[in-house]
């Protein structure tokens, strides 16, 4: 039965991808599960922060996290990567994906309770504290204990697929089996090959080899918000584009 509830809740997310009616911004998503017990998010309130919440914090029955990983077509990716500022195609897709992950995820927690098991989601954005600028919830870390990748120079995680694209998460009551994480690097940074792509392009230099001013990414992000007026898409992704983006 556990085998066939992980199935049947990976193959809803790989449905809905292909059924969006955004699909084009979309390659085969990635699932992972893990744990909620897994001693790793016993370590998140010291390495993020006190704010991050536990599994059980969430969902105090919770025995297993669910993270996916939506990733973005190249010509979503390549788009961000030809000019100096965030491109209309890749505003386009954050605001997109960023709905349709809300979206599964109160129908994975939907369908989940039609089973009889509980569950909670956490929004796609826009969760953190305005003035410490960080969430109580972090899908990138939840996909990390979850095996999807592992994070890079600029902060995000790389899973075999590259970066490019959105994740979030969920958490419900009931065991599965989990996945292993893997110990490969995607980072060229990492893996020694001397890349500083994503600090290269950084338009206000928030980010370094050793360090993160989320401050100042967060001022340009809201920049970005009242320039795209259009759209009114606070994000960036030029530090997202790299090697790292795309990988086949």
């Amino acid at each position: 039965m556990a085998e066939n509830l992980k199935e049947t809740l990976a193959t809803l997310v790989a449905d809905r991808v292909h059924a969006s009616e955004d699909a084009d911004y979309f390659r085969e998503p990635l699932v992972g599960f893990a744990s909620a017990d897994d001693p790793l998010f016993a370590q998140l309130p010291e390495v993020v922060g006190p704010h991050h919440m536990l599994p059980c914090d969430l969902l105090p029955s919770a025995k297993t996290v669910m993270a996916f990983f939506v990733p973005f077509t190249k010509p979503i990716v390549d788009a961000n990567r030809r000019t100096g500022e965030c491109a209309p195609e890749w505003q386009s897709a954050y605001l997109r994906t960023n709905r349709f992950l809300n979206a599964m995820s109160e129908e994975l927690v939907r369908v989940l309770a039609e089973k009889g098991i509980e569950a909670e989601m956490v929004r796609a954005t826009h969760t953190y504290d305005p003035q410490l600028l960080k969430a109580p919830w972090s899908h990138r870390s939840a996909a990390f204990v979850a095996g999807l990748g592992r994070f890079g120079m600029n902060r995000m995680l790389i899973t075999k697929k590259g970066c490019g694209g959105r994740y979030g998460s969920i958490v419900f009551a009931e065991a599965v089996p989990y996945d292993a994480r893997s110990e490969e690097e995607y980072c060229l940074a990492k893996k020694g090959g001397g890349c500083t792509y994503c600090v290269d392009r950084c338009p206000v230099g928030a980010l370094k080899p050793d360090a993160f001013d989320r401050h100042a990414c967060n001022d340009q992000l809201l920049r970005n918000g009242e320039k795209f007026s259009e759209t009114g898409a606070d994000c960036c992704g030029l530090c997202v584009v790299g090697p790292c983006a795309y990988i086949e």
